[in-house]
């Protein structure tokens, strides 16, 4: 046999003898003070254990410990009626902490008493309760839990199995502490009635069997009996305080000390805020300064270390990421995440920094967010995230924009300056620092905060540096938006429109069309500024024609055509007459006799010195309208207009070549010029 079953055994039996016979005093003191020290043991292991299930078996030392701390009360109850000797323990206990006084004690075991009957035992019982109820109600969700990180391979089998037999001894663990409190409540209620019984029989046996007066019976009967009571009720409190610990762990694998402290004392302000207070009331209020002062003086310099301990841990913490990233950089199998290229980035010199960064009252990051919002309002296309970063490789105020990783385009800005523009009216010169307007490359000047309401009375443009960043960024974008627009975002766009449109995405996609080809059209109408919100249009057309062709670049004109109300929205007035330029027939003519079909798609063989001609005529008539101040607009017939587009735009970025068929019939033109040769 173990010792440790020995051990047991020999417990357990002793509670049952010493309810039968009776027991020395001077034994009851060695048993009484083994009942403490057990208790005690309970207690700390209670609040030193990492999970419940470090005290599995805590129910059955309950209802041990309960039963062998009753044979001790029925033990001590006999010596006390009997010899009126229960032992210095008990004797000791009546007098020591009771003050040797008979009232005084009678209060101190009615308020144990009540404590751990009405506060104690009452918590540790509901919480038990619902910790039960709820444990086992979760337990087919933790099971299904187990079961999917098996299926998925998160964990193997044995994993498997000790998740669930730890699962199950939770559930039984819980379950049986439900109705293990039960017996700390009734070993409250018993104490409480044998020590009333005591008292009487006490009373009884002093003035009957001994002779004494009411007095000495009272005297002597009373405190021996409260101290029986204190003696039985402090271990029993431990116990009840061991239970209400060990049902209101927070978490499964929790240090109880290190945890109360952490969360009690992590934070310097809430330690300065207490400790302020109390320095308050001992100097303000009559209150007794040498105990308020020292001790928000302590809380004070307990919060001060705090405050010095996160500011040390944050430096380290950052030291250690820094090391980390260094140390991911540098392993070769890393190299490949290195090759991740950011769509759009904006680059910035450390100047610009306080324009990016929040606590400084920069906003540059709230206008990139508006600048994806208006170009998905404006022409329908989501823009990827634009990674803002700064680099000290550049000119303080310097900031460039990448596409790609390939910078398309750079500027630079005056922190603290304005940017003012003549709008072309205005007659009055300010000084200020010549420059050029980024996005447009208008002259303009910089001028200081004193000269901003002159120059704006006076009729300039006046920007602030953020606006001019974030008004070149869009127009950047906005110019790469097709390049920008990959297969995963028209799968995207197709989602969409499919939720409420089943049929047009099944008929379109991807029988007739893949989205690599639709991607392909979206792209020719970004290209040339054709917003693309009007998804379902343009997915209809596509529907219609692609039976015929499944060539992109005459999807995109029927695609146009189909859009004719927004094209002509866009760059016509309704209720003016609009100035273009016309194409000589000769030269579409010309046009449609080289274009050569093949299956790769159409290309134009036009003569070499035929398409120098149509260029410089093309140049020519545009220059005129600029100066006249309209935007040119060249119009053709409708199966010319996206090869002369081809065969220009090279040369002329923003040119707008629009065919008869995309223009509004309510809408007037004028022409003046034509290109020919």
């Amino acid at each position: 046999m173990k010792k440790s079953d020995l051990g047991i055994g020999l417990y357990l039996l002793a509670a049952i003898v010493f309810m039968i016979i009776s027991v020395p005093s001077s034994l009851l003191d060695v048993l009484l003070a083994l009942n403490i020290f057990t208790a005690l043991v309970v207690l700390f292991n209670s609040f030193f254990s990492k999970e419940p299930l470090d005290m599995s078996s805590f129910p059955t030392i309950l209802l041990l410990t309960t039963i062998f701390r009753i044979s001790l009360n029925i033990s001590s109850t006999k010596l006390i009626l009997k010899t009126g000797n229960p032992g210095k323990v008990v004797e000791t206990f009546g007098q020591f902490v009771g003050g040797g006084d008979l009232v005084i004690g009678v209060i101190v075991f009615i308020i144990l008493i009540l404590v751990q009957f009405m506060v104690i035992n009452k918590g540790s019982e509901r919480v038990a309760e619902v910790t039960a109820r709820f444990t086992l109600d979760a337990m087919p969700g933790k099971q299904m839990a187990i079961d999917a990180d098996l299926n998925t391979g998160a964990i193997n089998d044995a994993q498997a199995k000790e998740r669930r037999e730890k699962l199950a001894a939770e559930s039984q663990f819980f379950g049986s502490m439900d109705g293990a409190v039960k017996y700390v409540k009734g070993d409250a209620a018993a104490g409480l009635i044998i020590t009333f019984v005591n008292i009487i029989g006490g009373l009884i046996t002093g003035m009957i069997n001994q002779g004494m007066s009411a007095g000495d019976a009272v005297d002597k009967y009373i405190i021996l009996t409260i101290g029986d009571g204190l003696v039985s009720s402090i271990p029993s409190l431990m116990i009840s305080l061991s239970t209400g610990i060990l049902v209101t762990k927070a978490g499964k694998e929790a240090d109880l000390g290190g945890v109360l402290f952490t969360q009690l004392f992590n934070l310097p302000k809430v330690l300065y805020y207490a400790g302020g207070t109390l320095i308050f009331l001992g100097v303000v209020t009559p209150l007794p300064w040498f105990v308020f002062i020292p001790f928000g003086l302590l809380a004070v310099i307990l919060g001060r270390r705090q405050d010095q301990r996160s500011q040390i841990s944050a430096i380290e913490e950052e030291v250690d990421v820094s090391e980390a990233e260094a140390e991911e950089i540098r392993r070769p199998e890393n190299v490949v995440s290195l090759l991740q290229v950011d769509p759009i980035e904006l680059e910035f010199g450390y100047g610009i920094i306080p324009l990016a960064d929040v606590n400084q009252g920069g906003d540059l990051i709230d206008r990139v967010v508006m600048i994806r919002r208006q170009i998905a309002l404006e022409l329908g296309a989501v823009v990827p995230i634009i990674r803002l970063r700064d680099n000290i490789q550049l000119n303080p105020n310097q900031y460039i924009i990448k596409i790609k990783g390939i910078q398309v385009s750079e500027g630079e800005i005056l922190f603290d300056h304005y940017m003012a523009m003549n709008p072309g009216f205005v007659e009055e010169e300010i000084s200020g620092i010549p420059t050029f307007e980024p996005s447009f490359h208008l002259p303009a000047i910089w001028i200081t905060e004193s000269q901003r309401e002159r120059a704006e009375t006076l009729g300039y443009t006046v920007v602030d540096p953020p606006s001019i960043i974030a008004t070149h960024l869009t127009e950047v974008v906005r110019v790469h938006i097709d390049e920008l627009l990959t297969r995963q975002d028209v799968q995207n766009l197709i989602n969409n429109i499919k939720d409420s449109n089943q049929t047009l995405i099944d008929e379109l996609v991807p029988k007739l069309l893949s989205v690599g080809e639709i991607q392909k059209v979206l792209q020719n109408l970004l290209r040339e500024g054709i917003s693309i919100r009007d998804l379902l249009t343009i997915f209809e057309t596509l529907a219609d024609h692609a039976t015929v062709t499944r060539d992109t670049d005459v999807l995109t004109e029927y695609a146009r055509q189909s859009l004719k109300r927004a094209i002509s929205n866009k760059f016509f007035s309704p209720n003016e007459s609009t100035t273009v330029i016309t194409l000589d027939p000769k030269i579409e003519q010309d046009i449609m006799a080289a274009v050569k079909q093949t299956e790769q798609g159409a290309y134009l063989t036009l003569d070499p010195e035929e398409s120098k001609h149509i260029i410089k005529s093309t140049e020519e008539e545009v220059d005129k309208l600029e100066k006249m101040g309209k935007s040119p607009i060249i119009i053709t017939s409708p199966i010319v207009r996206m090869y002369y587009k081809r065969l220009i735009q090279d040369y002329f970025k923003d040119l707008v070549v629009v065919s008869y068929n995309e223009i509004e019939s309510n809408i007037e033109l004028q022409s003046v010029g034509m290109v020919s040769i």
